[in-house]
């Protein structure tokens, strides 16, 4: 099964119709049939964002029960001090902390297709081993 990660700015635009990308990603989105995995500080940072639209974190909680997202947690000691090592490194660009943890996501599970909206970021940001993000929203329609 295909396995996609996935960002914080398409997880908002997919929800708030007014968002400028919302189209493209709800193309994308709609016609996905595999796996979206993603991190808590993802969800953290998507439920800020959508906190001020209209049932913004209620459709937010339906998203992730309907779509079979998977949310893993990155908080653990370690992980917060490679997290911290990562948004280091990238500080120019800069680097969240939930950008950080799907650095770490994609090295957990060997996966580097992303759908992001956070180009200039992630067409820089490299695994431990130097592994690029495939940004999906630049490929061709193909889900």
């Amino acid at each position: 099964m295909k396995t996609w990660l996935l960002d914080t700015g398409p997880i908002v635009s997919y929800l708030v119709a007014s968002e400028k990308d919302h189209l493209e990603v709800a193309a994308r989105l709609d016609a996905f049939s595999g796996q979206l995995v993603t991190t808590s500080a993802v969800i953290t940072e998507a439920m800020h964002f959508v906190a001020g639209a209209h049932r913004g974190p209620t459709l937010l909680a339906e998203f992730v029960a309907q779509s079979g997202l998977q949310v893993l947690d990155f908080s653990g000691a370690g992980e917060l001090a490679e997290a911290a090592r990562r948004m280091e490194k990238y500080a120019n660009l800069p680097m969240d902390y939930a950008d950080a943890t799907l650095v770490l996501l994609a090295e957990r599970l060997g996966v580097f297709e992303l759908l992001t909206l956070d180009r200039r970021g992630f067409s820089v940001f490299r695994s431990s081993r130097g592994k690029r993000f495939t940004l999906l929203l630049d490929q061709p329609g193909s889900a």
